[in-house]
């Protein structure tokens, strides 16, 4: 066992770890962030997309170990792009407005992925959207209201920064 220290969400985690234990499982027992889900445990199913330096990574892909001097986000640890403490982000909200999620196990997956992409591309297309949740699973939705809701946060974080635009952000 070694000791293994990480940035999630803005704090160092550090527990003695076998180097054989994956990120998935070290922000799940070790950190107890039980947002970031099991899916597959392949790589195949996105349910456990974090943010690394802010790119969308599989957590079940990497080791623990790997990680030690890189920012890793969970889904706990964004407020999202436009939130104020306490309430939901802009992508957060879009997703219960458009109706972007169902039983909400990939969820947390698809608002780090559309995290993201909406913090490189302010205004994606609907073929970008879909791009960057490719790699993300829903069983439930058939990804309509997930795109739905990306654009449509996409469109709020715009108008956010567009001081001639109405004011978007939910009361």
């Amino acid at each position: 066992m070694n000791d293994v220290t990480l940035s999630i969400n803005g704090k160092a985690v550090s527990a003695a770890t076998e180097p054989r234990v994956t990120l998935l499982d070290y922000l799940r027992d070790v950190a107890g962030l039980k947002g970031t889900h099991a899916g597959c445990e392949h790589g195949v199913c996105g349910a456990c997309t974090v943010l690394v330096d802010g790119d969308p990574v599989r957590s079940c892909l990497m080791l623990a170990v790997q990680a030690e001097g890189v920012d890793i986000t969970t889904i706990e640890g964004i407020g999202g792009l436009g939130a104020r403490a306490g309430e939901l982000g802009i992508i957060q909200d879009a997703f219960c407005e458009a109706h972007g999620l169902q039983c909400g196990y990939c969820t947390p997956g698809m608002i780090l992925a559309a995290e993201a992409l909406l913090s490189v591309n302010a205004a994606p297309s609907e073929h970008d959207v879909r791009e960057a949740i490719s790699g993300n699973i829903c069983r439930c939705t058939g990804y309509v209201q997930i795109v739905e809701a990306i654009m449509l946060a996409a469109k709020r974080l715009r108008q956010r920064n567009d001081t001639s635009a109405p004011d978007l952000t939910p009361a």
